[in-house]
């Protein structure tokens, strides 16, 4: 059991519910932190290790995220416990359906879902229909509406998060003198925010010389091929069939002579083995919680510059927003740009005016507003 005591503070979180459909074997937790500024907002994650406190870590990165790019949300997370890629996919969507029904209390009134790890426009389609509301979740896919002609889904499979993240690393890569089109980079994941990532990077002119998945790290020092890379991990399902390349254990990846590291998969990636072994200048989050705060203090200390995931990696929640509030793709994508690149910088400015790690910066700008609905909240209350 976790111990509810250690994750307390004055943020949240406001509950923890876990529930059990004994037909379907669906074990789900959600955690809801804060929704002084709005609904709590977070994707469902979908794997056999998730629990609580990766739970609750992951709502309170949306609190900040939400916060940050001045949405009507609050933050929140759920999960299912359960491996999809050992079980018929029919079984998965019927956790996904059981998860829905079970949250009916809450979602949407307090809790609007959306893709994560193992869940997309799919899951989400499920998720909404067997919810009971259309506006029980975002990602949905792009013939979904709420009402014929409006307000229809904006899959996560249009890459708006990897879009964010890279605008996060051209301001990133700016602020610490490295040219893009010149540097190294190595992206730690191939997935739904990897791939895009990739892609955005490539159509840039950018060199992407590392890539890796479950399976491994493919590592070439003059570059690698976005389309290549596709096709290959399509027909392998692996980067590390790409040739040429050097075919490297996965947590080689993070020790590579480049400029730029993105971690872009699992939490905690980067940690006590091999956080004094990074190479680059900058490292951008692209995935949630790849890095403990600590580690990020370490990297900070070697003059290291850490773009915190609730800056970075917005994208997808703001893509969120903008299918909340019936917007088209192409407004989607100029939020996402617009949003990430006056937040990075608003982030990397103060950090460098108070000499402060990046994070410290994001946070007191995060924690002011979210205080101030709080106070504003107590008051209608009282």
């Amino acid at each position: 059991m976790v111990d509810i005591e250690k994750l307390a503070d004055e943020w949240g979180p406001e509950k923890i519910v876990q529930v059990y459909d004994p037909p379907t074997g669906m074990k789900g937790i959600l955690v809801i932190d804060n929704t002084a500024l709005g609904p709590g907002k977070g994707g469902i994650r979908m794997t056999p290790t998730v629990n609580v406190e990766e739970v609750f870590r992951l709502a309170r990165t949306m609190t900040w995220k939400c916060a940050l790019a001045e949405l009507p949300f609050g933050g929140a997370k759920s999960g299912i416990i359960a491996n999809p890629k050992e079980m018929p996919k029919e079984e998965k969507m019927k956790m996904i359906r059981a998860f829905a029904i079970a949250l009916r209390p809450l979602s949407p009134s307090q809790y609007v879902a959306a893709p994560d790890i193992n869940t997309g426009e799919e899951e989400m389609a499920a998720y909404a229909l067997a919810n009971g509301s259309l506006t029980a979740c975002t990602g949905k896919p792009a013939n979904m509406c709420v009402r014929p002609g409006e307000k229809c889904g904006i899959p996560h499979e249009y890459g708006s998060t990897g879009y964010g993240v890279f605008h996060a690393i051209r301001v990133g890569a700016k602020h610490v003198g490295i040219e893009l089109k010149q540097a190294k980079i190595a992206i730690d994941g191939f997935g739904n925010v990897g791939s895009f990532l990739v892609k955005y990077l490539s159509d840039f002119g950018a060199k992407i010389v590392a890539v890796s998945d479950s399976k491994g790290c493919l590592y070439n020092p003059d570059g690698l091929e976005y389309e290549k890379l596709r096709k290959v991990k399509e027909e392998t399902r692996s980067v590390i069939n790409y040739e040429p390349g050097q075919v490297l254990p996965h947590t080689d990846l993070f020790e590579l002579p480049v400029d730029i590291l993105v971690p872009a998969s699992i939490p905690d990636v980067i940690n006590e083995g091999n956080v004094n072994k990074i190479k680059a200048k900058l490292v951008v989050e692209a995935a949630n919680i790849p890095i403990t705060y600590e580690n990020e203090k370490r990297l900070h200390e070697r003059e290291i510059t850490v773009i915190p995931d609730f800056v970075a990696n917005a994208g997808g929640v703001i893509s969120s927003y903008a299918e909340y509030m019936g917007e088209n793709p192409k407004k989607m994508f100029e939020m996402v740009e617009e949003k990430i690149v006056r937040n990075v910088k608003l982030v990397l400015e103060k950090a460098k005016k108070e000499r402060i790690p990046p994070r410290e910066a994001a946070l007191r700008i995060t924690q002011k507003r979210v205080k101030k609905a709080m106070e504003k909240r107590k008051l209608k209350h009282s």
